[in-house]
């Protein structure tokens, strides 16, 4: 399964925006953003202005990042996405949103989608009382997701808990703080997902042509 593994404050310097990629950290003087807001790279404080094209591509390769999908799966999604009966660009994002490491990630399980997929890999989720370790995968409406048992008692998992609670928790999910598990109660609209800095409309311009 093939996935990033570099540094990813450097993806954040790219895109010149916080995708809160390293949880925690973000919201700290630490973020990368907060210390040294330039490109990586030798030619990073060098001003290019963008063409039409290249406006087109950050768009793609920011949400691309923020949910941690690499091109062909992302391409995927945007073929699915395609076929619905709807506004394309927002399918495509309701569709990420519906992954299982993003739904740990919104939940408050981890505390960036990053960590939510290692948890998935490691066996740490349930869906509907079944034990799912894929990442990708697509979670419906009144799914229940859950911690298994030996996952309740980790300290990070504590901790992330209590981090998600202060910043508060998403109207689409349903959570049971004393059972350790949440549903999915409907679909997010677009106006749900504000904190999602992505014009997605760029990036279904960037793939119809």
């Amino acid at each position: 399964m093939a996935r990033y593994i570099g540094p990813v404050c450097r993806l954040c310097r790219r895109e010149a925006k916080k995708l809160y990629l390293k949880g925690d950290r973000c919201y700290g003087p630490k973020c990368a953003i907060e210390r040294r807001n330039v490109p990586p790279g030798q030619h990073g404080q060098t001003r290019t202005k963008l063409s039409t094209y290249g406006v087109q591509l950050r768009e793609k390769q920011r949400a691309k990042r923020i949910y941690g999908v690499l091109e062909r799966p992302f391409r995927r999604y945007f073929a699915r996405a395609d076929r619905y009966v709807g506004v394309t660009g927002t399918v495509l994002l309701q569709l990420l949103e519906r992954r299982l490491d993003n739904m740990v990630y919104r939940i408050g399980f981890a505390s960036s989608r990053r960590q939510a997929r290692q948890f998935t890999r490691h066996n740490m989720i349930l869906v509907n009382g079944q034990r799912v370790n894929i990442p990708s995968y697509q979670v419906r409406v009144g799914d229940k997701i859950a911690l298994s048992p030996s996952a309740q008692q980790l300290r990070i998992i504590q901790e992330n808990l209590q981090m998600s609670e202060r910043r508060g928790r998403k109207a689409w999910i349903g959570y049971n703080a004393g059972e350790f598990t949440a549903t999915f109660q409907q679909v997010p609209s677009r106006e749900d997902l504000g904190d999602i800095d992505v014009r997605e409309q760029l990036i279904v311009e960037l793939y119809s042509k």
